[in-house]
């Protein structure tokens, strides 16, 4: 049986970017230790699949075609959610994307698209989302950053801003919503094997062999490798844990 402390039975899940990647791994996770789901995209046959998964673990789930950067969008979307699993008490602001250029060759439309996708769909997702993670007693938010919250990357103009944004909103959050007993945190991902990464190995000459010498655990992580932390800042085990942007990388940023 589950621990209580990691028991989300009852609990309502939002994974914006939950029908692949990263997000699907951790929507694993929750829908294991009990928690229905909404998953949040725009590819509805990826988001129907998801759903599918989900469903096998033995926990409601739906799916919810929405763009994240839209505001009156996110709104129906959580007005969804509510409306067919009854509440929500986590959001996993997870939707990405990133445009590989260096910062002189990147245009102005092409940054806007990632900050928008990165960091204003979080900001977006958790301020529809916040009365309904207010009412549920013990809101968690978990929004996802990246080693390059951390580091710099010639081919990561937009992205990495984004992500370095996304630790500070999460920061922010993590201070104004405590009263509520809404805990606030981040993940960040190292050199994860998704669709997204498979082409920047395309792209980046050398970026495989480089991940590999530089991590410690000797591999590109997987996406069921985020079920687990995502469990814990979901769970009552993490309610005096807030403001936190804990790297999930194998040891990528640890070494020297």
């Amino acid at each position: 049986m589950t621990s209580s402390r990691f028991d989300l039975r009852g609990k309502v899940a939002v994974v914006t970017g939950g029908n692949g990647g990263i997000g699907l791994g951790m929507a694993h996770g929750l829908a294991d230790a009990g928690a229905d789901l909404a998953v949040v995209g725009r590819n509805e046959a990826k988001s129907a699949a998801a759903v599918a998964d989900l469903k096998q673990r033995g926990v409601k789930a739906i799916a919810v075609t929405t763009d994240v950067t839209d505001k009156a969008a996110v709104a129906a979307m959580v007005d969804r959610v509510v409306k067919d699993l009854g509440r929500i008490d986590i959001l996993i602001n997870n939707a990405g994307m990133s445009i590989r250029k260096p910062p002189h060759e990147l245009e102005l439309d092409e940054w806007n698209k990632v900050i928008e996708t990165n960091l204003t769909s979080a900001f977006l997702c958790s301020k529809a989302a916040y009365p309904a993670l207010k009412a549920s007693g013990n809101g968690k938010v978990i929004n996802i950053g990246s080693m390059m919250s951390i580091f710099g990357a010639s081919f990561a103009t937009a992205y990495a801003a984004s992500k370095g944004g996304i630790v500070q909103y999460t920061r922010a959050c993590a201070n104004a919503w405590a009263p509520d007993n809404i805990q606030v945190n981040a993940i960040l991902p190292g050199w994860i094997d998704t669709d997204l990464t498979r082409g920047a190995r395309q792209q980046v000459s050398g970026l495989h062999e480089r991940v590999l010498a530089r991590t410690p655990a000797g591999r590109w992580g997987d996406i069921d490798d985020f079920a687990g932390i995502a469990v814990f800042l979901a769970s009552p085990a993490s309610v005096f844990v807030t403001g936190t942007a804990i790297p999930v990388d194998g040891g990528f940023s640890v070494m020297a």
